[in-house]
C-alpha cells in the first residue's frame, strides 16, 4: 500500500472506532506519516452539550478529563489500529483535545520509521 492508503485507511478506522466506541464520530480526520510518527486529528469531535459545558472553566477541564479517561481506556485498541495499518509496532501514544476548537490530536510513535512512498 502506499502512504495515502495507510492514510486514508488509518482516517476510516479512527472514525469508526469513535461512533463505535464513543458513540459519536468526527465531522473531519486527517492523518499524516512522518517518519515514525502517525499524527491524526480530529476536528468537530465535541457534543452541543459539551460545546455549552466548554464555556466555563470548570465545564471545560472536566470535558478534557472525561475525553481523555475514554480515550485511555480505548488505547489498546488504538494501538491494534495503527499496528493492523501499518504493519508496524506503536511505542508510544499521546494524544490531547482542545475545547476551545473541538478538535484533538493523536500521535502515534512507532517502533520504527515506515519506509513508503
Amino acid at each position: 500500500m502506499s502512504k495515502g492508503e495507510i492514510e486514508d485507511s488509518i482516517s476510516k478506522a479512527l472514525t469508526q472506532w469513535e461512533k463505535e466506541y464513543l458513540g459519536r464520530g468526527p465531522l473531519l480526520v486527517k492523518t499524516d506519516i512522518l517518519r515514525n510518527m502517525v499524527v491524526v486529528v480530529l476536528k468537530g469531535i465535541l457534543t452541543p452539550a459539551e460545546q455549552q459545558l466548554a464555556r466555563t472553566l470548570e465545564g471545560l477541564l472536566s470535558i478534557k478529563r472525561m475525553r481523555a479517561d475514554l480515550v485511555a481506556s480505548g488505547e489498546p485498541q488504538l494501538r491494534k489500529l495503527v499496528e493492523d495499518a501499518t504493519g508496524v509496532g506503536v511505542a508510544s501514544f499521546f494524544t490531547d483535545i482542545s475545547t476551545r476548537t473541538g478538535e484533538r490530536v493523536m500521535v502515534f510513535l512507532l517502533e520504527e520509521p515506515l519506509n513508503i512512498v
